[in-house]
């Protein structure tokens, strides 16, 4: 079934990744996953940090075929108008205890690396048998911290981009594609 893809606007500059090559790519992803807990006894515990990465954890959790829960967790490193903040705080933490589990933290873009190290170090301090991460897109250019990736979506220029749960003040997050947006002032 071919959907309807919403048209550009004006704001939006041109579509970077398009439906079809998203869902190729996180049906790889989830293979790769299946293939590398296919011996887990205890569920995988699947941590999805709002709002950014709730289509990619959806998707991706779809195509699984261990034994997983999903679970989020919400911060702050950005300030209301995109600005920068510097600071990474937890605005809600995980229901589930990680200690003596297998974790893989779910994240839409993985852009200066300070919030997926503090999430890491965080998570790490309670004990888990282990801490993966999954991020749909990285701006290698962006990098001020370097953190393992073990799923990537896409590499991505340095451009600010929308769709598929990525925003730009709450707008766009629903596309069904990553677009590269000339933000609006």
């Amino acid at each position: 079934m071919q959907l309807a893809i919403p048209p550009l606007t004006e704001d939006l500059k041109r579509v970077l990744i398009d439906a079809d090559t998203i869902r190729s790519r996180v049906d790889e992803l989830a293979a790769e996953i299946n293939r590398d807990y296919k011996d887990i006894t205890e569920p995988l515990v699947i941590v999805g940090v709002l709002k950014g990465s709730v289509f990619f954890l959806t998707d991706l959790a779809r195509k699984l075929r261990i034994p997983h829960i999903i679970d989020f967790i919400a911060i702050s490193s950005y300030g209301k108008n995109g600005d920068k903040r510097g600071e990474v705080r937890f605005l809600m933490d995980t229901r589930e205890s990680i200690t003596d589990r297998h974790v893989l933290i779910v994240e839409d873009i993985l852009d200066s690396g300070h919030t997926l190290a503090y999430l890491t170090q965080n998570f790490e301090a309670r004990h888990p048998l282990s801490v993966k991460k999954a991020v749909f897109l990285d701006k290698p250019a962006r990098h001020e911290v370097e953190t393992e990736i073990h799923y990537k979506g896409f590499d991505i220029p340095d451009v600010w981009v929308v769709g598929y749960g990525l925003d730009y003040k709450e707008e766009y997050r629903t596309l069904p594609y990553i677009a590269e947006m000339i933000p609006k002032n």
